[in-house]
């Protein structure tokens, strides 16, 4: 019975102090107080010196955009000027006799004779398409040195012969390699002069689709 008093006030000893100890800390409020951080301290001097501007960053060589490449203008081009008709003029090679002159619609060149001989050529234009220049065989009718056309405002025709009373002549105006006329024959007009010169009425004038001679004269 002893054993167990004397063991009795001890645990009665260690209640004692354990309520005393609360006791104290409950009276002087002994609390353990927060772990609190140090405040960080940041240094905005080099903020307020900073440029107010905006600052542009520099185009990086992908997205610069290069100057385009000057182009350089090429040359004018000059107009194509048509070559002039090409004749030739020998009338020595027959001094006298008739006059004949062939005109070929094929290869729209003229040749002419005197006595036979062929003493010249030239390029001509006939009658285009619906103002065929007719074929056959012709005698100057009329001759004029300068005529208009009765049936076209500008039809100007120098050094006109005529050969049919409807319309069909020789004489000089535009000769552009091509059949171009309403169906007269058109001469170079330093050709359809020389002409001119050495015809008379009633010379003859043979219209055809081919002519078989060369330009050699």
């Amino acid at each position: 019975m002893q054993h167990f008093s004397s063991g009795s006030a001890r645990i009665t000893s260690v209640g004692y102090w354990l309520g005393m100890l609360i006791m104290l800390l409950t009276v002087f409020g002994c609390t353990v107080a927060p772990t609190t951080s140090p405040k960080l301290r940041i240094d905005t001097s080099a903020l307020q010196a900073a440029p107010s501007s905006p600052v542009v960053a520099a185009p990086s060589a992908t997205t610069a955009k290069t100057a385009p490449a000057a182009v350089t203008p090429e040359p004018p081009v000059k107009p194509v000027k048509p070559r002039p008709a090409r004749y030739a003029w020998n009338p020595g090679k027959s001094k006298k006799g008739p006059v004949t002159v062939v005109v070929s619609l094929s290869d729209q060149k003229a040749y002419v004779y005197r006595n036979g001989v062929k003493i010249a050529y030239s390029q001509v234009s006939t009658g285009k398409r619906g103002y065929e220049t007719p074929t056959g065989s012709f005698k100057i009718l009329q001759k004029r040195k300068k005529h208009k056309s009765n049936l076209y405002e500008d039809g100007d025709m120098p050094y006109m012969q005529r050969l049919t009373w409807d319309g069909i002549a020789l004489h000089g105006g535009r000769v552009p390699n091509r059949p171009a006329s309403h169906g007269c024959i058109r001469f170079p007009h330093r050709f359809a002069s020389k002409l001119y010169g050495i015809t008379g009425l009633g010379s003859r004038v043979v219209i055809q689709d081919y002519h078989p001679g060369d330009e050699l004269i």
